[in-house]
Parts: C-alpha cells; sequence; structure tokens
C-alpha cells in the first residue's frame, strides 16, 4: 500500500465500531486514565483537517496510547498568541512520543512545521515519525526535508519490501544509514521509551 491515502484514513474511523467519542470525550478520558500505562503521543496536524485528523485517532487508539490534540487542552489560551506557542512546547517536550499526519496541508502549513521542529529538537530519531497521508489517487508529494525522519507504513501483505521479506502490518521505517532502513513494527515502537 505505501502510504495511507485520505479515503483509507477516514475509513479507519467509520470501520471503527467502537470509536464513538467525540474528540473531547477522547480528550477527557486522555487525562483520568492511567498515564503510566500508555505511551502519550503529541500528534500535529493541520486544524482543519477534522475528519483526518479523527481517521488518525481511530487509527492509532487501536495502539493503545494517549493522544494529545492542542486545540482540545482546556489550558491553551482561547486565542494564538505568545502563550500558544509556550504551551505547546511544553506538551511536546511532556509526551513520549511525536508524530506529525503529514498531509498536504499540514507541510504547507507554519505551526506544523514549527511544531515539526520542536518535536525534532525534544524526541529525535527514536521518538518522532511522521505520518504521511496521500491525497487520493496521486503520489505524496511531500517536502524534502522529511526524508531524514522516521514515517509510517503499511505493508498489506507478506512481500519483498526494501532489501528483506516483510509481514504484513504497519511499520515505522527510519531512515537508511549506509544503504539500510531499519524496520520497528508500530505497535513495538509506541511502547519503546
Amino acid at each position: 500500500m505505501s502510504l495511507i491515502n485520505i479515503s483509507q484514513l477516514r475509513g479507519y474511523q467509520k470501520s471503527t465500531k467502537s470509536y464513538t467519542l467525540t474528540l473531547k470525550e477522547s480528550l477527557r478520558n486522555f487525562r483520568n486514565e492511567s498515564k503510566f500505562l500508555k505511551t502519550k503521543i503529541f500528534l500535529s496536524h493541520k486544524h482543519d483537517e477534522l475528519e483526518n485528523l479523527e481517521g488518525a485517532i481511530s487509527f492509532l487508539n487501536s495502539q493503545s496510547i494517549q493522544i494529545y490534540i492542542d486545540w482540545l487542552d482546556e489550558g491553551m489560551p482561547k486565542t494564538t498568541c505568545g502563550n500558544t506557542a509556550i504551551r505547546i512546547k511544553e506538551k511536546i517536550k511532556e509526551n513520549d512520543k511525536f508524530i506529525l499526519l503529514a498531509t498536504e496541508g499540514a507541510i504547507n502549513s507554519k505551526w506544523c512545521n514549527w511544531e515539526l521542529g520542536l518535536g525534532d529538537a525534544a524526541k529525535y530519531i527514536n521518538n518522532i515519525a511522521i505520518l504521511p497521508v496521500k491525497n487520493d489517487y496521486s503520489d505524496f508529494s511531500g517536502s524534502e526535508y522529511l526524508e531524514i525522519y522516521p514515517y509510517i507504513y503499511e505493508i498489506e501483505s507478506y512481500q519483498y519490501f526494501k532489501g528483506d521479506f516483510r509481514n504484513k502490518g504497519v511499520y515505522v521505517i527510519f531512515p537508511a544509514v549506509n544503504g539500510t532502513n531499519k524496520f520497528m513494527i508500530l505497535k513495538d515502537w509506541l511502547q519503546s521509551k
């Protein structure tokens, strides 16, 4: 499958029957659940892409993690200001992992790029990943700088991929070192600290 397309991402939300919580309810549960048992994820995303965000949350919730969404944080200022940036910086540092929901819109967003830079400084390289989402029926046209980050990739069936046979599953693929990519099963990556 290579990269997840928008229809597939939105399909995760529709196919996840147990995901009936609103985003606000999900955040409330985030606060109430045991913080010792789950990995905490800062999910960077473009704010006006709600359907993509809901699909990503459904996709990631199947991995037993807690997801932090900045604009649902009651401690966030009501209007964007310097304190917004300070709060985001704190939350990126507090969370165990950083994932950029890399849609075309997010890649062009000043805020998402700024958050990615902060995530890079705070989490590089074992605790940051790109979740590239391509438009339906097109190739992912992300920026070159995204190539330096691990990315989340779904393999739909047992196949030869990047120099080895891989089982069906969702992986985090690290940038090549000496021509070889490191692969981790997404669930294992999320549980590593």
